[in-house]
């Protein structure tokens, strides 16, 4: 099957060759078709489920998506909260974007031995217990490599192959002399086919495996009787295994996994793992085009074949429904020195990859197993070892020709779906009154509102490492930490931002040289910075939500300053204090009111979280204007920075829900609305943000914090409390999982009201939650 190619064959059912005139003996068996009812858009089920599977693929989609909490099972270390949060580009299901990008470690020992580090050798961005922390290195980690995530579109097509159909490709010793020796990788004896290095044969080992090295969740091995039910049944009903559909399923990790944080083993159910694994199997492929109207596409076609691209990428393998066009041989192959990782897995060595499939590629970038490639053109070029011919080959090539195999790459599925970031083609605004709609004056003026949806654009849009990005950062745009529930709203634990430094004897702060902020990520080629032993508090930053920070910018100065009382003169206990930053200017915006404008906080995290580098302008002092990724700087003008801030000043604040005046009456009874004053004159009428914007000591005396210019280490700004319910979890280090949980941890200036919460009856109390959940 190695050099059939789609153009060679048509759709089931018409015939591929002529018919064997009648009479005549021994006729030749009648090739293999393609396979029937497997294609759909992106993200969507196989054709071919039936009515109680698409009833499991929603429940695993719901899995999938569900937002763990360390009262949940998150952790003790993590690097994400949810399944897809690593696959959701272009949807559900696909790969990500770099900001979800991870690290594997491990020692190369003097031997030429690799022990590979704990966890799984991967490295996690958060620690949960007993306090948040940046978990260290292992001790002696020599080797770091970077991954980008594998989308999971059609695997159970690939789960349902033989052995056989993988291995009749295996030619470790390049007999027929082509250069080609791709080898398969093994997992405990059976032939591997999914991972970066085909290192693991099941899927129930591809997820049971991050879900517990990346969000620390644990899982039992689903039962035999699970595996047999299961979209691709993972146990022949002989019990021998040497047959059934997708038997080979059955080798999935047999072990529980414990871990040892406070929630008892396993945090994920069974019957919640067998919908999460059965809607990965039941992911459609991707559909390739027709390319009989598409010269580009199918001269490109050709080419791919001549110049021997077709080697390792395959068009086809031959499973039970049919030929499978996926375009890969899932074999091993030695892609040079210069790809290379250092990360040998099973017999699978530091230069050695599996053969990326290429259904549906051209809406998966970034590009190879460490997401360097921004473009498949880049991808290609990277290609070396075992590819340098075929790569040498494409690289000469007129760009004409190059223009036609990557017209045929993009044809092999989802080019419909392939976005700049997450927002797909065509996606509506948000109508008034709904999430992350524009205010109602954009809406009624086309040229704003156009304007409006260049900065939404913008602000999804994933940056690309040749326009600036990085070196270091924390997400890939501005969408990477603000997408609950809405594109500019709030995000979840897995993106929150790292501050830290070192607290001394004296119980004195004192930051980095390089600043308090311990980026997650650094683009490929470049080496993410650790903390130092002597840097000892780590303050994790939850993600606000930016729905209507235009109208808190409309708030007059004089209205926030007049809400002060450093010195507690009325004697309530609560001291609101505004930051005044270094050039005079009233800060509002941040944990620590460290940001004095919408303007300003557009350039602080351009630079900040991004590692884009921003122009000089008069009168703004925010953002990096250099930096050393070999992009010239400024790697944004002013205006992009224009766009982008109009998109968030556009964004209407949350809409209430009809709310109990029971609930408001008991919330200004024991005093919430000291700090979380309920209404301040706005410059196009009243806000209802229900926040001072004042610095106040909400953390217990024993807690220890970040010093972030005036806003002292127990200092936080009061935030507002608009779309309460759905910006979970809460507090500044996203802590508090509930509303109430969050009420309950106030301290210090807020005793008071904290203890007068607890003093109320639970019709009280159930009536203030109400009243907050209908914000």
């Amino acid at each position: 099957m190695k050099h059939i190619h789609l153009k060679q064959l048509v759709r089931p059912g018409a015939v591929l060759f002529g018919l064997v005139l009648s009479g005549c003996p021994d006729p030749e068996p009648e090739p293999p078709k393609l396979a029937e009812d497997i294609y759909g858009p992106l993200g969507t089920i196989l054709p071919s489920a039936n009515e109680d599977q698409r009833a499991t693929f929603e429940r695993g989609l719901e899995v999938a998506t569900r937002r763990f909490a360390p009262d949940e099972g998150l952790g003790p270390r993590a690097n994400v909260s949810f399944c897809s949060s690593c696959h959701e580009k272009p949807v559900f299901g696909g790969s990500s974007p770099r900001y979800r990008d991870f690290f594997l470690t491990g020692t190369e020992l003097a031997d030429g031995s690799f022990v590979p580090s704990g966890h799984g050798g991967v490295v996690t961005a958060y620690g949960f217990d007993p306090g948040p922390t940046r978990p260290p290195l292992d001790e002696g980690v020599n080797v770091i490599a970077h991954r980008n995530a594998i989308p999971f579109f059609g695997v159970g097509l690939i789960a349902e192959l033989s052995e056989d159909a993988i291995l009749a490709n295996v030619d470790e010793d390049d007999a027929d002399g082509d250069g080609i020796s791709g080898r398969p990788n093994y997992d405990r004896g059976f032939v591997g086919r999914f991972g970066r290095k085909s290192q693991t044969v099941s899927i129930e080992g591809f997820i049971r495996g991050p879900l517990n090295n990346h969000l620390g969740v644990t899982s039992d091995p689903l039962s035999d009787e699970d595996k047999a039910a299961l979209p691709v049944p993972s146990v022949a009903p002989s019990g021998d295994q040497a047959g059934g559909l997708g038997f080979r399923q059955a080798a999935a990790p047999e072990e529980p996994l414990f871990d040892d944080d406070d929630v008892a083993d396993p945090e994920l159910s069974s019957d919640e793992l067998f919908d999460l694994v059965s809607f990965a199997m039941l992911l459609a492929a991707p559909e390739p085009e027709d390319l009989s109207d598409n010269e580009l596409g199918a001269a490109g076609r050709d080419l791919f074949s001549e110049i021997g691209c077709d080697d390792c990428h395959v068009a086809t393998l031959e499973g039970p429904r049919g030929l499978i066009p996926l375009y890969s041989d899932l074999l091993l192959h030695d892609m040079g020195e210069a790809l290379g990782d250092g990360i040998p897995q099973g017999v699978a060595t530091g230069d050695e990859f599996r053969t990326q499939p290429l259904w549906g590629v051209v809406a998966v970038a970034p590009y190879l197993h460490d997401g360097r490639a921004d473009t498949l053109d880049e991808a290609i070029r990277w290609h070396g070892g075992e590819a340098e011919r075929a790569r040498d080959a494409y690289e000469a090539l007129s760009d004409h020709q190059r223009d036609g195999i990557l017209e045929f790459l993009a044809s092999l599925g989802g080019r419909e779906q392939t976005s700049a970031g997450l927002l797909l083609a065509n996606s509506e605004v948000p109508s008034a009154g709904q999430p992350g709609c524009p205010k109602p004056e954009i809406l009624a003026d086309p040229a704003q509102l156009r304007e409006w949806e260049a900065g939404r654009a913008l602000f999804d849009r994933n940056i690309e490492v040749d326009a600036g990005l990085g070196p270091l950062f924390n997400g890939d745009g501005c969408r990477a930490c603000h997408f609950d529930p809405v594109i500019g709203g709030a995000g979840p634990i897995g993106v929150n931002v790292m501050r830290h430094g070192t607290i001394d004897p004296m119980g004195e702060f004192i930051a980095p040289s390089s600043g308090t902020i311990l980026h997650k990520l650094a683009i490929p080629g470049h080496v993410r910075p650790e903390h130092t032993p002597d840097q000892n508090i780590f303050e994790p930053r939850q993600t606000p939500s930016l729905l209507g920070l235009g109208l808190i910018e409309g708030i007059a100065e004089d209205d926030i300053l007049a809400l002060q009382d450093p010195d507690d003169l009325d004697g309530d206990g609560v001291r609101g204090v505004a930051h005044i930053l270094a050039d005079g200017q009233l800060g509002r915006f941040g944990w620590k009111a460290q940001v004095p404008s919408l303007r300003e906080f557009s350039r602080d995290a351009l630079g900040a979280e991004v590692g884009l580098t921003v122009p000089e302008e008069p009168g703004f002092s925010f953002g990096v204007l250099s930096d050393d990724d070999g992009v010239a700087d400024p790697e944004v003008d002013a205006e992009f920075i224009d766009t982008l801030t109009f998109f968030m000043a556009g964004l209407a604040a949350p809409t209430p829900t009809p709310g109990s005046d029971a609930g408001l009456a008991v919330f200004e009874d024991i005093g919430c609305d000291s700090c979380h004053v309920v209404e301040l004159p706005g410059a196009s009428g009243p806000v209802r943000a229900y926040s001072d914007f004042l610095l106040h000591v909400v953390a217990p005396d024993d807690a220890l914090g970040i010093v972030d210019g005036q806003a002292e280490q127990l200092m936080f700004r009061t935030p507002p409390l608009w779309g309460l319910r759905a910006t979970a979890p809460y507090m500044h280090d996203g802590s508090a999982t509930t509303v109430e949980a969050a009420i309950l941890a106030h301290a210090a200036e807020a005793d008071a009201v904290r203890t007068a919460y607890e003093g109320l009856s639970a019709d009280q109390q159930a009536a203030l939650l109400a009243f907050l959940d209908s914000l």
